[in-house]
């Protein structure tokens, strides 16, 4: 009777207003949609998170192994930026204008880095493997470097507040580009035209969320995490409190309607 109902009200209901409509996608549909690609997100997060947390425990103790990765120029920008002696020089008091300037250009930079691991998904799903670990390895030789010289608070302060919502739309644009990949190699029973074509409507709806994620990532780094005037562990209080809100969001969310 409920099933006759939602039908009834599919084919001859009132169209829903385009702010509810987003909404319902967001607050209903959208968590429905990536726990059903889950195994293509723990793929990803595999792919992107193993290198960054390897690399963060395992450079502390052999330095050398970051220059395999980041050039000495590159080390010395990161040192420079995250030096606690020359605290004032970084998250000073800025102009608005000034923080918008920094908003646009994280929004800039994180959702070229997640369009690049979606789209690399055309490649057999080479490109989204390959911008994955790149990334990962990337991120975790700066991590693991800074840590080293003992720039804790300066560097993971900042990254905090921010880290949950960027990491993880880097593991749904990879989830995204591994679908589009899999389509690919694995089209089963349809021409891989039309296998692409159906994996793609599921995946512009995760690159949908990940888009989201990017600006509210860009935000917080641009209005919260570069002030140094805020302690450290407030900072860390909030990076954990947005990895609460995370997995809440994506686990709790849209579950009266998953029948």
């Amino acid at each position: 009777h409920a099933l006759v109902l939602r039908a009834h009200q599919r084919f001859y209901g009132v169209a829903m207003a385009p702010w509810r409509a987003a909404g319902a996608f967001l607050l209903r549909d959208y968590p429905r949609i990536v726990r059903s690609q889950w195994r293509y997100l723990l793929a990803a997060a595999a792919l992107f998170l193993l290198p960054v947390l390897l690399l963060t425990f395992i450079i502390p103790a052999f330095p050398e192994l970051a220059y395999t990765i980041i050039d000495p120029a590159q080390a010395r920008q990161m040192e420079a930026m995250y030096d606690p002696a020359l605290r004032e020089r970084f998250g000073r008091e800025r102009e608005s204008d000034d923080d918008f300037v920094m908003f646009a250009y994280y929004i800039r930079n994180n959702t070229s880095i997640g369009f690049q691991t979606f789209v690399g998904g055309l490649a057999f799903g080479l490109g989204t493997v390959f911008y994955l670990l790149f990334n990962g390895l990337f991120i975790g030789a700066i991590a693991g470097h800074l840590t080293g010289l003992g720039y804790i608070d300066t560097f993971w302060g900042f990254v905090a507040g921010h880290s949950a919502f960027e990491l993880t739309a880097i593991m749904l644009s990879g989830a995204a580009g591994l679908k589009l990949g899999m389509a690919l190699i694995a089209p089963g029973n349809y021409k891989r035209r039309l296998a692409l074509r159906r994996a793609m409507s599921q995946a512009i709806k995760l690159m949908y969320g990940a888009a989201a994620l990017f600006v509210v990532a860009a935000f917080v780094e641009a209005y919260w995490s570069s002030i140094a005037s805020i302690p450290a562990l407030y900072k860390y209080a909030v990076g954990v409190l947005g990895w609460i809100v995370v997995a809440l969001y994506f686990v709790a969310l849209g579950r009266k309607h998953a029948a």
